[in-house]
């Protein structure tokens, strides 16, 4: 395998030293609350081995927060491992599995390892919506998993619920489960309400969902993550869990929990933050001349080259920014494993002021000189 994009991209800014707009990790200020939770864990708690599903506490936490039993949810070490473990419980050797485009690029290589055929199907520009009748067309008799990413990164748009509705027939009808990557789920910043699968009737005994604490709370080297499924499937996933990882840091799983209690309004004024950079990010985009597409959540927005003004290539046109203007994106491109749009960029926004106010300055010069 290669050296992913954001690999790629993040390594071209340490060489370059140019504003890393690319790898999409926030540089703010950490939540002192889950910092000062983290601490006393380490000093006042246990340091040994967990139970293997996670502490009771935080499961009983995740259950909380989405309204279902203690028992559907298993903790992992981050959310890529939940995809992993999940995978592997639910793919067998010649078993197709159904991905969505643009997708995250650990989907792929987990379903190839397990055995497992890809079969692809792409969300539409530049709303990037899902045609539910080129779904329908990709299951085959041999397809058992529909991958799904909602919120999507890189897009930033949700599923609606009369599509999650389509997708809930469609695995009702030809007996799949729905794997739904779901852990951007806190970084909505348009005022949307999270959809899961788990609160549509026809996949609540056929999804599993995927959770991240990294994201909700801004501490992504953290890695903590979770998988929710009804007990047949959670029990399937904990099985392969347990000889992947076995269990995730102890004192990090107490401080996710005391931070899961800190509740919703903590949440809000915590969201609140990336509602006011991605704003900022986009208004000084939108004065430059660049066409930013809309987008729900994330901490990404997504620029059409295009419309404005630039090279419709976007491997081309991220090499010139981190070489010309200083400035690292991901190339849209990147999520996609065939046929893919070559037309768009993405932007992390989850920056400071001073850094998104320098990135615009440098790429509106770029723009003006192209």
């Amino acid at each position: 395998m290669s050296t992913t994009i954001f690999e790629t991209m993040s390594a071209l800014c340490r060489e370059t030293g140019a504003i890393n707009l690319g790898q999409g990790f926030p540089e703010m200020e950490e939540p002192f609350e889950l910092i000062a939770a983290a601490q006393r864990a380490l000093a006042e708690r246990s340091n040994q081995y967990p139970p293997m599903r996670g502490l009771a506490e935080l499961r009983a936490g995740v259950a909380d927060l989405y309204g279902v039993g203690a028992d559907e949810v298993i903790v992992t070490s981050g959310a890529t491992e939940a995809l992993a473990s999940s995978i592997l419980a639910l793919v067998q050797p010649g078993d197709e599995v159904i991905c969505i485009q643009p997708l995250y690029d650990a989907y792929l290589p987990l379903v190839e390892r397990a055995g497992g055929v890809v079969r692809l199907v792409s969300l539409r520009p530049p709303h990037w919506t899902l045609d539910v009748a080129e779904l329908a067309a990709a299951i085959t008799a041999r397809a058992r998993l529909i991958i799904l990413n909602t919120p999507n990164n890189p897009t930033g748009t949700m599923l609606d619920r009369a599509t999650l509705e389509a997708i809930g027939a469609l695995a009702q009808a030809h007996d799949l489960v729905v794997l739904s990557d779901e852990v951007w789920e806190a970084t909505l910043l348009d005022g949307s309400t999270p959809i899961s699968v788990l609160s549509v009737p026809s996949l609540r005994q056929r999804s599993v969902k995927i959770g991240s604490a990294g994201k909700i709370f801004s501490l992504t080297g953290w890695k903590i993550g979770w998988a929710v499924a009804v007990p047949a499937l959670a029990e399937r996933i904990a099985a392969r869990h347990q000889f992947i990882t076995f269990t995730t840091p102890t004192p990090l799983q107490w401080a996710v929990a005391e931070g899961l209690a800190l509740g919703g309004t903590w949440r809000d004024a915590h969201r609140a933050r990336y509602v006011a950079s991605k704003a900022r990010l986009v208004r000084g985009l939108e004065a430059a001349g660049f066409a930013v597409l809309p987008a729900a959540g994330t901490w990404f927005v997504t620029v059409d080259l295009a419309a404005s003004g630039l090279p419709p290539r976007d491997v081309e046109v991220a090499q010139r920014l981190v070489r010309e203007a200083g400035v690292g994106t991901i190339p849209v491109s990147a999520f996609y494993a065939q046929e893919p749009q070559e037309g768009f960029l993405r932007l992390c926004h989850a920056k400071p002021d001073a850094v998104l106010d320098e990135a615009v300055r440098r790429l509106a010069v770029f723009r003006e000189r192209v």
